[in-house]
Formats: structure tokens, sequence, C-alpha cells
């Protein structure tokens, strides 16, 4: 049995797990990924927004291991897109589409589009599901946005999805070429986790079971 309680990130994500295990190294909890449960079947992300698509993973794995469990959901706002691509930014490019050709297709729709319409966002959504001793299941939901605007082109090594095309304005760099710890700092997913984070260390893990 662990020393400490467990708590099952419910993403199948490579990139975010790094994040996730980043933002919250240091609490007394083992933060669990899927390589441990490498049968478990996440159900279709079907939901109209990102809570719902958080919801969606979150209670899937809570009912599927009985240990507490956080989903997220996130996606880019474009504003010269209405909000495009949104919920739908993993799938912007169908089904097959690879991180690269999303950036190829989001640049090709802004061709021509002035650096002052560029304006978007990331936005995240976390949800923590946990099991209540009465059977059902507690959520506590957090939520973090990150402006910017869309660059020219690509830049960039680090980060993933649209990393290398979201330009922080204040630095002039994209997400891509920020350190780590940087990133960390402003995106919308750490600070959804950093709340999470608070969540947990201000009621003392009460609600963890080892």
């Amino acid at each position: 049995m662990e020393s400490c309680p467990c708590i099952v990130a419910a993403t199948r994500n490579a990139g975010k797990l790094v994040e996730m295990r980043r933002l919250l190294a240091g609490l007394p909890i083992k933060l669990v990924g899927f390589d441990e449960y490498p049968d478990l079947v996440l159900p279709p992300e079907t939901g109209a927004t990102y809570l719902e698509n958080a919801r969606i993973k979150a209670l899937s794995v809570v009912r599927a291991t009985g240990l507490p469990s956080f989903g997220d959901d996130s996606g880019l706002e474009v504003d010269a897109l209405g909000g495009a691509p949104g919920v739908l930014s993993a799938r912007f490019d169908g089904e097959l589409g690879t991180p690269e050709s999303r950036n190829r297709k989001l640049l090709g729709l802004l061709e021509g589009v002035s650096d002052e319409r560029r304006s978007a966002r990331f936005r995240a959504v976390v949800v923590l599901a946990e099991p209540d001793p009465s059977g059902s299941i507690v959520e506590h939901h957090f939520e973090g946005v990150f402006e910017g605007r869309i660059a020219l082109e690509p830049d960039g090594e680090g980060g993933f999805g649209y990393d290398p095309v979201f330009l922080v304005p204040h630095l002039g760099l994209t997400v891509a070429s920020l350190d780590p710890e940087s990133k960390d700092e402003l995106s919308h997913r750490g600070q959804a986790l950093r709340a999470m984070r608070g969540f947990l260390i201000a009621r003392d893990f009460g609600g963890l079971e080892p």
C-alpha cells in the first residue's frame, strides 16, 4: 500500500501529464497516470463545453478505479474565427489530424488577418471527482484563461499542440519558446491546476483516500 494518497490524472496526453506532474509536485500525493491502467478506456468527449468534457473524463475514471480522479479539457479560442476551434481544438483538422496540420490550418485561415485582429486565448477547465463514503461522487471545478495572440508563423521547440503559434504579446515569444516554469506560471492549465492544488492544501487532503 502506498504511504500517501493516490489521485488519477484522466488523460492519455503525455505532454499534459508532464505539466500536471510539475504543477502538483511537492504535494503528499501519488499522481497516477494511465500507464498503471493500460486497459482503462476514456469515453468519447461528446460534450458541448470544456466543463462537460472534463466531467466525462473525471467521472469515468473515478468510477473505474474508485480513486479520486481529475480530468481537464482545454481549447484555443480565436476571436477572428468566432471563438473557433474551441472545444473542437483537438479535432480541428479531423480525427487523424496532427498538431502540425492543425497549426497549418489555423494559420491558413488567418492569412492576411492583421496583428490587431489575431487575439486569442487558451481556456482550461479541470474537474476533480472524488468518491464519497455514501457512494456518491463529489465534484470540484477549476478554470484558467491565458490571453494572447496567434503568431504569423510557428516558432519554438517546446510545449505541444498550439504552443508554437500562440504568442505571448508582452514577452514577444510563443508558448513553445518559453521554459517550462514560465509556461506553468502563465498558462491556462497552470492556473486551473494551481487552483486545484490550493484547494487540496486548504483542506489538508482530508477527502483523499490512501
